[in-house]
């Protein structure tokens, strides 16, 4: 037996409270992950500043591991028929730049695919429906969820608010069902184009949008079904999965 295996062994006859001395005499051991460097803050620490942190930062930082979990789970069953494509200096309304055209990625920009990724919408730890938005003034489905899609950060130009996205800047859209599915991998997908308009102003998205819980006429599971939809030119509107 190694002695890896002995210590094993010995751990499968502690208590959790001996496991956890045992882990935190190890975690001095092992080297500091470079964030924890960073953020002169150890995992733990983060961890437990993420436990006390307000609903708005939670928000964010789910939406860090949507994308994540998007690079990792979904780009990889993607190999070989797409390719990222460096994102443009500044900051995009979008969070990945993909073609399949991977010959000439850098050079055929009618192959590109802009996918902006979002997290769905959670209010008090608990899937938010898009039935509890706006009850009066909009009709949404008992069963859709919501994502919320507008910029974290706030801004203006032109005395004009840089929060809401406009129609042009993204041609997908991605949602992460993690909240309700309890894996941030799964997505659902569907047209920019197609997403409800601001009653206010129409060259912008509406900031809540609501998402279909299964494939519809205007979301899928499959982003090669969202491509082909987006590369149709097919005009539709969310809310006719509903109509």
């Amino acid at each position: 037996m190694s002695r890896v295996d002995q210590v094993r062994a010995l751990l499968d006859t502690m208590t959790e409270a001996e496991r956890r001395q045992v882990a935190t005499y190890v975690r001095q051991l092992l080297p500091r992950h470079a964030v924890e460097e960073q953020m002169m803050i150890s995992a733990e620490g983060m961890l437990e500043a993420f436990a006390r942190a307000g609903d708005f930062t939670v928000r964010m930082v789910r939406g860090i591991f949507a994308e994540a979990a998007f690079a990792s789970d979904v780009l990889p069953s993607l190999e070989g028929r797409w390719r990222q494509v460096d994102l443009p200096s500044g900051d995009p309304p979008f969070d990945f730049l993909l073609t399949d055209d991977v010959e000439h990625a850098a050079s055929s920009a009618d192959s590109r695919v802009r996918l902006q990724v979002k997290m769905q919408r959670s209010s008090k730890k608990v899937p938010l429906l898009a039935s509890q938005v706006w009850k009066t003034s909009v009709k949404w489905p008992a069963n859709y969820f919501v994502v919320e899609v507008q910029k974290s950060r706030k801004g203006e130009k032109s005395g004009e608010s840089t929060r809401p996205y406009r129609f042009g800047e993204f041609d997908l859209l991605a949602v992460s069902l993690g909240p309700s599915r309890g894996n941030w991998g799964v997505f659902v997908y569907t047209v920019a184009a197609w997403l409800l308009p601001d009653p206010a102003d129409s060259k912008c998205i509406l900031k809540y949008q609501p998402v279909a819980p299964l494939d519809s006429l205007c979301w899928t599971s499959s982003f090669d079904t969202a491509v082909s939809w987006f590369r149709s030119g097919d005009l539709r509107r969310i809310d006719a999965d509903w109509a």
